[in-house]
């Protein structure tokens, strides 16, 4: 029963693995000033081609004419999927301009739009549906401008509705808000998790005579996987933090590609072992690689940056979380295992291989701008 519980996490890891691409979002910000308010919402083209069919002749590219044929249906999808209000009247959105903008992980329609409203109160209501019937994993982020403050929230199916105060931002609903985003993104982060899982799979087992054996006791074990974690905290929340702030910069698809490489390589040293002890080092070197893929996240949220050291360690604290999670439910089903046969020929070498096919199609996919897998 155990074996079961352990191989279905593997195994169930590396099917959502598939999905591990830059996840469905779209950014949508509101500006209110003066009795006024005004947005800019910008959605990626792939995913309003997979709802609208943006590319008519199938030739896998978009192009502007196409685009401006299709102005009209990207339009009336967007807006009947988004309804805001003041308090509790409704208000009317209207269309004023249509751009097209690149971001990090490729184009997207970019609307404008004024609101205006019967009477503008103290509290905007957000009511945003747009892909969750095709997209159950597709997030809006939102950013609201006010008086010289940010407010920020995630639109997901079970938050589909935000109602927003415009007042002082309490820090510690933004501490919260972004706590929980660090917790959902590493679970979500199929790549990190992955990357972990390589480095926890030998643990409990140690290299003699060129051949997996396992671990005598938990306490070494523990100790080795405590060197581990902390190695790749501490990396991870240098670089994080480092770009978060804007002191470096990388584009995203050398740091997507590389986050990759990474799996591919902590796995296969698994199978091949170059590195069988100390593998913290591994953890912390690759980790700094790791904290520019968890920045890109964050700074994607839209950080209100009257509270951007806030921010910066709540979700930083919520990664810690989620990953700490991982490691508690992994670690006791491992050593439990250890000495069986299928743990160290299935879970293990299997789950080793399995890991470091998926991480390659990823590389594949992210240093050439493919799409292998749909």
């Amino acid at each position: 029963m155990l074996l079961r519980a352990l191989l279905g996490f593997i195994l169930y890891g590396c099917c959502l693995a598939v999905f591990a691409h830059k996840a469905s979002d779209s950014y949508l910000t509101l500006m209110v000033s003066a009795g006024k308010v005004s947005g800019q919402w910008d959605i990626a083209l792939r995913d309003l081609d997979f709802a609208i069919s943006l590319d008519t002749n199938g030739d896998s590219a978009i192009t502007w004419k196409e685009l401006h044929n299709k102005h009209d249906a990207i339009t009336s999808y967007a807006f009947t999927h988004l309804h805001i209000s003041s308090g509790e009247s409704p208000c009317q959105i209207k269309p004023t301009q249509y751009l097209v903008d690149n971001h990090t992980d490729g184009a997207y329609s970019v609307l404008l739009f004024d609101v205006a409203c019967p009477r503008l109160s103290t509290e905007i209501g957000i009511n945003y549906m747009l892909f969750f019937d095709l997209d159950p994993q597709h997030r809006g982020l939102l950013r609201v401008e006010y008086g010289g403050a940010t407010h920020t929230a995630v639109l997901s199916p079970t938050q589909n509705n935000q109602k927003i105060v415009l007042a002082q931002v309490k820090s510690g609903t933004v501490f919260l808000q972004y706590l929980h985003e660090g917790i959902w993104h590493i679970w979500t982060g199929y790549d990190h998790i992955l990357f972990l899982l390589s480095l926890l799979l030998p643990a409990v087992l140690y290299r003699q005579a060129a051949r997996w054996k396992p671990a005598i006791r938990f306490r070494p074990v523990l100790i080795e996987v405590i060197k581990i974690v902390t190695a790749f905290t501490i990396a991870h929340s240098i670089t994080l933090s480092l770009a978060t702030l804007e002191v470096i910069s990388l584009p995203s698809r050398w740091v997507e590609s590389a986050i990759a490489a990474s799996v591919i390589l902590a796995a296969l040293n698994n199978l091949y072992p170059l590195i069988n002890r100390n593998l913290w080092l591994m953890a912390f070197g690759f980790g700094l690689i790791h904290g520019l893929g968890f920045a890109n996240v964050l700074k994607d949220l839209g950080l209100p940056q009257n509270m951007l050291l806030l921010t910066l360690l709540a979700f930083n604290l919520g990664v810690e979380l989620g990953q700490l999670a991982i490691v508690t439910g992994f670690l006791p089903f491992a050593f439990w295992l250890r000495k069986t046969q299928c743990y160290r020929k299935v879970v293990f070498t299997l789950g080793s291989v399995l890991i470091a096919m998926l991480a390659f199609i990823w590389l594949l996919e992210r240093s050439l701008n493919l799409t292998l897998i749909d």
